[in-house]
């Protein structure tokens, strides 16, 4: 989510530019405000969270409850952070406040995708002290909702309830997904805020326990590990949205790469930093990465060695679809990552990620103005195992391509 990160960027290298060239990220955020107008436009009920298009070209909003709700409220902090234009604070006001009850969350892991990326937003932005107040009040309840999920056992918070994996027989009963890591800053939040440090206890030791158990010797990541609940030992490694167990699927390792930059910046432990640059590195130099940066939906879909436990064939696909997603996420990571090194390491997390920032600014991604259901990039997947959102919008893209122009922005600018 980074909302806080993007008021303490100091970047590792210094721009040699005098005139730095962020057109892109102008032209950009020009069709986001075009884009994000269409949609409060045609977007009236404040009980649908804007998520992606379905095959006949309609918006799929969800309720509150769904794990997407903040990203859409999110983005309008993000435009009218760029823009000043008030007709975005209000908008993303709205929106936010409707969100609520979300701060009740329990059914999943999410709570700090929903709460974080909206209200986190929101209260960087805000001004009114008693808006402040408020806001801060529901971080704190929605971290105790957060450690609901929380066994102090297994050390981790658990991220489904139970579920069956892909081959069928294995019944995971204590599952943690990479996207877990994302959850996180809500809880360093919540024990700044109110000084209680059990928030940031259990944040520390999920990170702690997912760097032992999700990563492989190359720093490539599981997508699910199921623990025991007794011992709290590792007893499944598997996926549920990527190719096969023992493929990388990009989006999760976006998730890594972005969680451990943060937990780095929230504790200055040099294990995180390490963690975030050595899964960056995969994910950079990476055989299959396309030549605009923009990944494949798996790193080895299709690959001799990767057996998926998913009939792929009944999709009806004769491409590897990219994902938009993906691609968003991990730029706005390496950003960050860039200012927490310095020299030719962090000129080559931020030279990447401006090459992928510009290869999503590009009309292969951008969307046209008033097309798109007025979401802003094109060609994200949501779940290909599960035939679900398949190279379609995906309002985490915008969400985290927004943050990554600001980042962007940011740091040509210091």
């Amino acid at each position: 989510m980074g909302a806080f990160a993007l008021l303490s960027c100091q970047s590792g290298h210094k721009n040699e530019q005098q005139q730095p060239d962020t057109s892109f990220v102008a032209h950009s955020f020009a069709v986001a405000k075009e884009q994000y107008t269409y949609m409060l436009k045609n977007q009236t009920d404040l009980t649908s969270f804007p998520r992606t298009l379905n095959k006949d070209g309609k918006v799929v909003g969800t309720d509150e409850w769904d794990w997407t709700g903040g990203f859409f409220p999110g983005g309008l902090w993000y435009i009218y952070e760029y823009t000043h234009d008030d007709m975005f604070k209000q908008a993303a006001t709205k929106w936010t406040e409707a969100l609520e009850k979300a701060k009740d969350l329990t059914q999943h892991h999410d709570i700090g995708f929903v709460m974080y990326c909206s209200y986190g937003n929101a209260l960087r932005l805000e001004t009114d002290s008693a808006k402040i107040k408020a806001y801060q009040a529901l971080m704190v309840h929605s971290a105790e909702s957060a450690l609901k999920r929380y066994n102090p056992k297994v050390g981790v918070i658990k991220s489904w309830n139970e579920k069956t994996s892909w081959d069928g027989k294995t019944v995971w009963k204590y599952p943690v997904i990479i996207d877990n890591m994302m959850n996180l800053e809500l809880l360093f939040y919540a024990s700044k805020i109110s000084g209680n440090p059990k928030f940031q206890e259990a944040a520390i030791s999920h990170a702690n326990k997912t760097m032992k158990n999700h990563f492989r010797p190359d720093y490539s990541t599981y997508h699910v590990v199921d623990y025991d609940s007794i011992s709290g030992e590792a007893i499944h490694q598997q996926t549920n949205q990527g190719y096969s167990d023992n493929s990388t699927w990009a989006r999760g390792q976006g998730w890594a790469i972005y969680g451990y930059t943060f937990m780095y910046r929230e504790t200055q432990d040099a294990k995180y930093l390490e963690t975030a640059q050595k899964a960056a590195d995969f994910f950079i130099n990476n055989p299959n990465l396309p030549e605009d940066k923009v990944p494949y939906w798996d790193f080895n879909a299709g690959q001799e060695g990767y057996k998926s436990d998913v009939d792929f064939s009944s999709k009806g696909l004769d491409y590897v679809p990219r994902d938009a997603s993906a691609g968003a996420l991990v730029a706005s990571a390496l950003l960050e990552l860039s200012t927490y090194t310095s020299g030719d390491v962090s000129k080559r997390y931020f030279d990447f990620a401006e090459a992928l920032l510009k290869s999503l600014s590009s009309k292969e991604y951008l969307a046209d103005p008033g097309t798109n259901g007025g979401f802003i990039l094109k060609h994200s997947v949501g779940s290909l195992p599960h035939n679900s959102e398949v190279d379609v919008p995906l309002i985490y893209a915008d969400y985290y391509f927004l943050e990554a122009l600001l980042r962007y922005e940011k740091i040509k600018k210091s």
